[in-house]
C-alpha cells in the first residue's frame, strides 16, 4: 500500500507517530529543519535550536543547558523514528523526510510538532529509514547541538538508539493490542536492523523489545527525574562525570 497524502494510517498510533501534511492553520514559528541544522533560520530569536533547549530547560527546571539539550535531542529523534517506523510497518513505504520539506516548531509542546509540506514515497526498508532519519537528521542535529553544548558523541548516539528502541516498542505494543502480528513482527525486525547500523552499533543491547543502553541521557539530573527504564545506571549516580562519557 502506497502512502496516502494525509498519512492517515498513523493517526490511531498516537501523538509521536502522527505527522502533519497540511499547512498549520494557526500561526507558529514552523522552520525547515535543514535551516535549523545549518544555522540559516532567520527567526525565533535567530537560533531555533537554542530556543528549544531553553524551552525544555524551563519546563524540566534543568540545572544545566546540556541536560535540556540532551532531552530535546531525544524528543525530536523519537518523533522522527516514530513517523518513519510507523509508515514503514503500516504502508511498506516511508515519506521523504528531507529537511527541506520537513518543518519544525521549536516553540511547540511535546511531542515535537512537525509538518511535512510534500508527501513523497520512498521504499520502507531499513536502509532507507537509516538514510532518512540517521543521515538526514540525527547526524546534523548532533553536530549542531555539539557546537552549542558539551555533549559527548556517545551520549547523543545513545539517545538516538534509545529513541529508536522506544518507537519500535510502542509500535509493536500497538500492533499486538490490535491483533496485527504481521505489523508487530515488521516493527521488531526493522528496529533490530536499524540498531545494527554502524552509527548505532554498540550503543546498547536489544533483547526482544527491551533495550539497555550503554550511556546516560542525563535525565537523572532533572529535579525528581531519576533514571530512565533503559539507562545504563540502576540508580542515579552520585557524580555526573560518569554519566557524560560515552
Amino acid at each position: 500500500m502506497d502512502l496516502d497524502p494525509g498519512l492517515s494510517a498513523l493517526r490511531p498510533l498516537g501523538g509521536f507517530f502522527v505527522l502533519r501534511t497540511a499547512a498549520p492553520t494557526a500561526r507558529g514559528p514552523f522552520i525547515l529543519l535543514s535551516q535549523v541544522y545549518d544555522g540559516t533560520a532567520g527567526d525565533v530569536q535567530q537560533d531555533p535550536l537554542s530556543c528549544r533547549v531553553r524551552k525544555v530547560a524551563a519546563a524540566l527546571r534543568a540545572p544545566e543547558a546540556r541536560v535540556a539539550a540532551s532531552v530535546a535531542q531525544q524528543g525530536l529523534a523519537a518523533r522522527l523514528w516514530s513517523v518513519a517506523l510507523g509508515c514503514a510497518a503500516l504502508y511498506g513505504h516511508v515519506p521523504d523526510l528531507d529537511g527541506r520539506l520537513l518543518h519544525w516548531n521549536p516553540d511547540g509542546s511535546a511531542p515535537d510538532d512537525l509538518w511535512l509540506s510534500q508527501v513523497r514515497s520512498l521504499p520502507g526498508n531499513a536502509a532507507t529509514v537509516a538514510d532518512t532519519v540517521l543521515h538526514g537528521h540525527l547526524e546534523p542535529l548532533a553536530a549542531a547541538l555539539r557546537t552549542r553544548h558539551r555533549l559527548a558523541p556517545g551520549l547523543l548516539r545513545g539517545n538516538a538508539a534509545s529513541a529508536l528502541a522506544g518507537a519500535g516498542r510502542e509500535l509493536e505494543r500497538w500492533a499486538r493490542r490490535n491483533g496485527r502480528t504481521d505489523l508487530a513482527a515488521r516493527a521488531r525486525s526493522l528496529t533490530a536492523d536499524l540498531l545494527a547500523h554502524p552509527l548505532l552499533t554498540g550503543t546498547g543491547t536489544l533483547a526482544g523489545t527491551a533495550f539497555r543502553r550503554r550511556s546516560c541521557c542525563l535525565y537523572y539530573r532533572v529535579p525528581g527525574g531519576g533514571v530512565c527504564g533503559d539507562c545504563c545506571f540502576p540508580r542515579p549516580p552520585r557524580s555526573s562525570p560518569q554519566a557524560t562519557s560515552g
